[in-house]
């Protein structure tokens, strides 16, 4: 195998490529390995895997000798992030790989050992009958709203990634940890089959399309009974899903509550993030003191420490009250809400209060409170 190309093209895609590949392989294993395939008609397929997120994509380059062969990734994207501009040439001798600069200004050679492509592992094919569009923006902004939500705690694995469903012309997507959920929806193109039992989508694959998907354009989703697909630009990605039966979100949704403070956004997260300075570090506890006067008191307690308070402008009609929540609960809804003003909804300092932006769309988030 023997090919040339562009430092800049091969670069970003090498280093997406590695983002893949699971931290926890060592170097001797072809799952540390990006597989490279220089084809006849010009092109470089590369693809990486960790056995449940798959990538994969081509570039052009100029093709002397066509072959295939993976290359440890991070001393492949090491090699090729370090040498200046310009073309790169890279040749596959035996079992090693040489890199370097094709213009020969730079006098340096690197020699990278290689596994066989051979052993590397086959990526299960996406069901493209069932490939539908959606426009990128959308599609980002419902993985925005509800992946910080997912719970990190593996005993509970079924609420480890996002669900998502479509159903009566909706896609909704929805995130829980079960001490918050967070949900949001979007209309759905009829010609879209149902898939109601829904898919629990490891974050994973959701941070790659947030990171490097544009705002521009539609990216292609196909959703079957263990996988999910997706493919946008010159990237395919797919993803196991996670087994198991997403928890009955709906019954947690309150159906009305009594009362409502609205606040702004911007001065809220500030306030938030200079009280949590003395928020109890394990429980990270701060309590929303809403005042007859219409002023909202954000106050944490920490005794070995000491007290901090900050008083804020609050819409608000009502008898005095505080809720004690945690604060980040609190604080990553208010940093992917885009709107100026933000409305918490509840009825009693002791049940769940509803995070919305002011006015209302099509997203809203849900915190129980702490014990006071």
């Amino acid at each position: 195998m023997k090919f040339t190309c562009e430092r800049s093209v091969l670069l970003k895609e090498i280093a997406i490529a590695k983002e893949i590949i699971s931290s926890n392989t060592n170097a001797v294993s072809v799952l540390s390995n990006i597989y490279i395939e220089a084809e006849e008609h010009g092109g470089l397929t590369i693809k990486a895997t960790d056995m449940k997120v798959h990538f994969e994509t081509k570039v052009p380059v100029t093709v002397a000798d066509p072959g295939s062969t993976t290359v440890f990734g991070g001393s492949f994207l090491g090699i090729i992030s370090s040498v200046p501009e310009g073309q790169l040439e890279f040749e596959l001798t035996d079992s090693k790989i040489t890199v370097k600069p094709a213009n020969g200004k730079k006098k340096v050679k690197f020699h990278l050992r290689t596994i066989a492509a051979e052993q590397f592992p086959d990526f299960p094919q996406p069901d493209l009958e069932r490939l539908f569009e959606i426009p990128v923006r959308e599609f980002k902004e419902m993985i925005q709203q509800t992946v910080f939500a997912v719970s990190d705690d593996e005993t509970r694995y079924q609420m480890n990634g996002v669900f998502f469903n479509k159903k009566d012309d909706v896609f909704v997507m929805v995130a829980t940890d079960g001490r918050r959920l967070a949900f949001i929806k979007k209309d759905a193109p009829p010609s879209v089959a149902d898939f109601e039992a829904g898919a629990v989508i490891p974050p994973k694959i959701l941070q790659i399309v947030m990171k490097h998907a544009g705002d521009e354009g539609i990216i292609g989703v196909s959703v079957s009974k263990k996988q999910l697909f997706v493919r946008f630009g010159s990237y395919d990605l797919s993803s196991l899903l996670i087994e198991g039966t997403f928890p009955d979100y709906e019954r947690v949704i309150p159906e009305a509550q009594s009362r409502v403070f609205t606040i702004d956004r911007t001065e809220t997260l500030e306030a938030l993030k200079r009280v949590s300075i003395l928020a109890e570090k394990k429980s990270h506890r701060i309590y929303l003191g809403l005042l007859e006067s219409g002023g909202l008191k954000v106050y944490a307690e920490e005794s070995d420490q000491g007290y901090a308070e900050e008083e804020i402008p609050c819409k608000y009609d009502g008898d005095e009250m505080a809720i004690a929540l945690n604060c980040r609960y609190i604080a990553e809804p208010f940093q992917v809400i885009d709107s100026k003003e933000i409305s918490i909804h509840f009825t009693d300092p002791n049940k769940a209060i509803t995070i919305k932006p002011e006015p209302e769309k099509d997203f809203f988030h849900i915190v129980m409170p702490m014990q006071p």
